[in-house]
């Protein structure tokens, strides 16, 4: 399998916080999700990637050979999307059409008005277009979102663009997401973070899962869901079962917790329920149990 990003040894580090020492892929073709916490590392991973801040240490290499993310031709491949603050605060969506057209040969200006219109924002056509102040931060989101989209890119990178969104526009989003894949035929990819990704499991092939700047887990998803199963039982069990959970809760009712599938037989001889995980319960599993053994 190809992978459209490779890091070896990356590290960032902060006075009071560092990222990594990571070594990850992301794999060509797919959508990648980067799960983790407030707090985790993920923008400060994906700024990294972009190029808006220096790494401290290790290597990134893009498209299979390049490893400059300075250089225009890596620069005009990548969609980059920041989770607030993409545009300056005066600019209307003429400025923003202006500047990335300047920015960018690939940007298409009639594709952006079109986008904007589906995405229910000012375009710079609009009656009376107001400037980015002015705009929800749903709207700020939308327009940036239209802005990469009508580039000619091979992968992008977006901080949580689903997070200002209302759940409408999250799955026309994730329908978004879908069709960039399809247009590309294998050939396109997608890393998107997100601390929660109830709404945008549809759009996750791949996801890799972070706490306090490290990385936990990272697999295809659907393998992550055989790996892993959601147990629910008696409480007279729990003490039984808590040994086998990664993590776990109970009350006066029942218990429940995310187990290794490996474990599977085990719980049968207590009688718990044995589930196969969504993204959102493998994700609350995983990050509650890397906060309990940090």
């Amino acid at each position: 399998m190809e992978n459209i990003l490779t890091a070896k040894g990356l590290t960032k580090a902060y006075p009071k916080f560092t990222l990594g020492e990571l070594d990850f892929e992301i794999p060509k073709g797919f959508s990648t999700a980067l799960i983790g916490a407030n707090g985790a590392g993920k923008t400060t991973l994906i700024d990294v990637l972009c190029g808006v801040i220096h790494k401290t240490a290790g290597d990134v290499t893009y498209f299979g050979t390049e490893k400059d993310i300075d250089r225009e031709e890596v620069r005009e491949q990548i969609g980059y999307c920041a989770s607030q603050g993409f545009f300056p605060a005066a600019w209307k969506p003429k400025d923003i059409a202006i500047s990335m057209e300047l920015a960018y040969k690939g940007f298409d200006r009639e594709l952006f008005n079109k986008l904007c219109e589906e995405m229910e924002v000012d375009n710079e056509f609009s009656r009376k277009p107001v400037n980015m102040l002015k705009q929800s931060d749903g709207n700020r989101m939308r327009l940036a979102l239209a802005a990469v989209f009508a580039r000619k890119t091979d992968m992008l990178i977006l901080d949580e663009p689903g997070s200002s969104l209302d759940p409408l526009m999250r799955d026309r989003l994730c329908d978004r997401l879908r069709d960039y894949l399809d247009e590309g035929n294998g050939e396109k990819s997608i890393l998107f973070s997100t601390h929660n990704i109830a709404d945008m499991e549809n759009a996750a092939d791949y996801a890799i899962f972070m706490d306090k700047g490290k990385m936990i887990e990272r697999g295809f998803v659907e393998d992550l869901k055989d790996k892993y199963i959601i147990v629910r039982g008696e409480p007279a069990d729990y003490d039984k079962a808590k040994a086998l959970m990664l993590s776990h809760n109970v009350n006066r009712t029942t218990f429940e917790g995310l187990a290794l599938a490996e474990n599977a037989r085990a719980f049968e001889e207590l009688s718990a329920v044995r589930e196969r995980p969504t993204l959102q319960q493998l994700s609350v599993g995983l990050l509650k149990h890397a906060e309990e053994n940090r």
